[in-house]
């Protein structure tokens, strides 16, 4: 496939990044191929930078090494040279008596609810050669934790990789820093909120700021902490909220972090609006109003020129926005919207001149980027919730059964191949170096393309 030259440039530009700033100042002995950093990749959109991607596996082929991984967490692997990290949680029911001391929060609308006693919270590092674990440390031991949707998890966020540190963030039960040469917890903290269904938004480091989205149904705001010390830099109460109810108050987005209009800035969806904001004061650059929406999860794309993002629930949209219209970083003008099968959870993709949507129940869409026109729709096996990954000049989609199918980009809907592992898929696989991790419910697997 002949990639676009925006896509060029994104890549020449992150693996620059990767290379040469602060955040991710690599080793001598690590490449920035060898390098997943955050939820969705270099990028932060899906994209892999390999040209090389695995497109044939099952439980008897293809598989390098698979690891059972303790716990239950639904937080990506992120990779850095020859470590593999995750989160995971590690559930203690106790006896009825003690579960009983639990309080459901008569606000928590989403059913089912999983209680437990208490839980521990745990950063899980595999040796990317052999997959043994070389780390498992707990972080955090929450006493009678507030209960969690049974599809979510208490390690659902995404950490972030750099050199020397791993960001292991809990949403409410804490975030930590970790010094993954030694496997030392450097520092740790926490910003209270109440999630009501479980944590979900991932962190994101930018310059020397790790970036925290709290939007709660009690309380919504943003923090960035120094990520050496963990001290706070800045935090910014969300806009007002019309919906009196708190369930339709909270979100679970990952920041996106762009540059338009001359500047940088941190695009975060959220209940009722879309925020940009600057990310070395934390002030707000401008603040979109989608209507009524909430819980948004999927994370945001930009182009370059337009930045899409998925509405939530109540009636899922996608709409694409101008930033930055006429040079002026305060002004925002929609380009197009479409509500039709549009996800809640898995994250679309951009490729080319087109983004590709997955909805919650398999229908996968491909829309012109510029017009929101619709070039084609096709049902895919299953329900989904990891989001859509770019590879090897293909596009991934993982449902929740374990069933894979890749197809190409393009106006033709092209099925590649369709591939199954035991076990649940909600967890985005990460691609480095034509080697692909997947988390399932149980297990890490290491799949590789024939060199």
């Amino acid at each position: 496939m002949t990639r676009s030259p925006y896509f060029l440039r994104m890549v020449a530009l992150v693996t620059r990044f990767v290379l040469t700033s602060g955040p991710l100042l690599l080793g001598a002995s690590t490449r920035a191929a060898d390098v997943w950093p955050q939820f969705r990749g270099p990028d932060g959109q899906g994209h892999a930078s390999s040209a090389r991607a695995p497109v044939s596996w099952s439980e008897n082929q293809g598989i390098t090494w698979k690891t059972a991984v303790p716990g239950r967490g639904w937080s990506s692997p992120v990779v850095f040279g020859q470590q593999v990290w995750m989160t995971t949680a590690e559930a203690r029911l106790g006896t009825e008596e003690q579960r009983k001391d639990v309080v459901i929060d008569p606000d928590a609308t989403d059913q089912p609810l999983l209680v437990v006693s208490s839980v521990s919270l745990r950063a899980v590092c595999v040796d990317r050669t052999t997959g043994a674990i070389r780390h498992d440390i707990e972080l955090f031991d929450i006493r009678q934790p507030a209960p969690v949707q049974q599809t979510n998890s208490f390690a659902s966020p995404t950490p972030v990789v750099e050199a020397g540190r791993l960001y292991c963030h809990f949403g409410t039960y804490g975030t930590a820093c970790l010094d993954t040469n030694r496997g030392a917890i450097v520092w740790k903290d926490r910003f209270p909120i109440k999630h009501l269904v479980g944590p979900g938004s991932s962190p994101v480091v930018v310059d020397r700021l790790l970036v925290l989205t709290c939007d709660g149904a009690d309380q919504q705001y943003i923090v960035a902490v120094d990520k050496r010390t963990g001290a706070v830099a800045w935090k910014t109460p969300r806009p007002p909220i019309r919906a009196p109810q708190p369930d339709f108050r909270k979100s679970f987005s990952t920041p996106l972090v762009i540059s338009a209009g001359g500047r940088r800035q941190i695009v975060i969806p959220g209940a009722q609006w879309i925020v940009a904001y600057d990310p070395a004061s934390g002030k707000e650059i401008w603040r979109f109003d989608h209507g009524p929406g909430f819980s948004l999860v999927p994370r945001p794309l930009f182009d370059g020129n337009r930045l899409f993002f998925c509405t939530g629930y109540l009636r899922p949209q996608l709409i694409a926005l101008r930033v930055a219209v006429a040079g002026d970083p305060s002004q925002v003008d929609i380009v197009w919207e479409k509500s039709k099968q549009i996800p809640t959870v898995p994250s679309p993709i951009v490729v080319g001149n087109r983004v590709y949507v997955i909805s919650n129940r398999g229908i996968a869409t491909c829309l012109d980027t510029a017009t929101g026109s619709v070039r084609w729709r096709q049902r895919l096996p299953g329900a989904y919730a990891a989001s859509l990954l770019s590879a090897g000049g293909n596009i991934y989609a993982f449902n929740q059964a374990g069933v894979t199918t890749i197809f190409q980009p393009g106006d033709t809907f092209r099925r590649v191949a369709r591939n199954v592992l035991n076990g649940q898929i909600r967890a985005t696989p990460s691609v480095v170096d034509g080697t692909m991790f997947l988390r399932t419910d149980t297990h890490l697997y290491r799949i590789d393309s024939p060199r």
